[in-house]
């Protein structure tokens, strides 16, 4: 029986031609493998036969080969990917293509939700491990200041309405805010995080000190 990583090795099984997992899997002389009704329509709207991949061309339309074990891989894909597959009421990842996976994290910065495969790059990557990851959540875009695209993570009870850190000091600073959920400086992530955006904050004030 084959047994491969899910997350690992997706992209092994996309068409390169409609970006899903393959169907009717068949390969090209060169050796590429596409979903044959994809590279078939593909040739026959084109006035050349060329392979998507490596644009080899060929005189003439190319026998395609069933590819027999690709099938079968891609078959054994799609059933791991029907386990893992988000159930009703999770929340899915916004990067995986066909069946999507049950999200892991969802990131206020990139405003995307990600399953264990796809969250990997911000727990590796040192530009990504400055975001702030929460549990997963739906609709992360109504989580989001649309002034300064920041986190809403303040409530503002003198105007009743949710505000980011940047508008609590631009725009209610003698106004009386709480935190929403846990407090801020709970931990020394979260705490960094502040401080960044602070930093922000001050370059923000200069700039309208200028300007007046």
């Amino acid at each position: 029986m084959l047994n491969f990583s899910l997350g690992t090795s997706e992209h092994h099984f996309l068409c390169s031609i409609c970006l899903e997992v393959l169907t009717d899997p068949v390969t090209t002389p060169c050796g590429h493998n596409f979903c044959k009704t994809c590279i078939s329509t593909h040739w026959d709207t084109s006035t050349t036969r060329r392979c998507p991949v490596c644009n080899q061309v060929f005189s003439t339309k190319p026998q395609l080969k069933v590819n027999i074990m690709m099938r079968e891989m891609v078959s054994q894909f799609r059933l791991e990917s029907e386990k893992e597959s988000a159930a009703p009421g999770e929340v899915p990842c916004d990067v995986c293509t066909g069946s999507k996976v049950k999200a892991l994290k969802s990131c206020l910065d990139c405003v995307v939700s990600y399953c264990e495969t796809h969250l990997e790059p911000h727990l590796t990557a040192s530009g990504l491990r400055r975001h702030q990851l929460v549990e997963p959540m739906e609709n992360l875009e109504t989580m989001m200041c649309p002034k300064h695209s920041k986190p809403l993570e303040l409530f503002c009870q003198s105007d009743q309405t949710h505000v980011c850190l940047m508008c609590s000091v631009l725009e209610h600073r003698s106004h009386q805010l709480v935190p929403l959920g846990k407090d801020l400086f709970e931990d020394k992530k979260k705490f960094h995080i502040w401080c960044l955006d602070c930093d922000e904050i001050k370059v923000e004030l200069k700039k309208r000190i200028k300007i007046c």
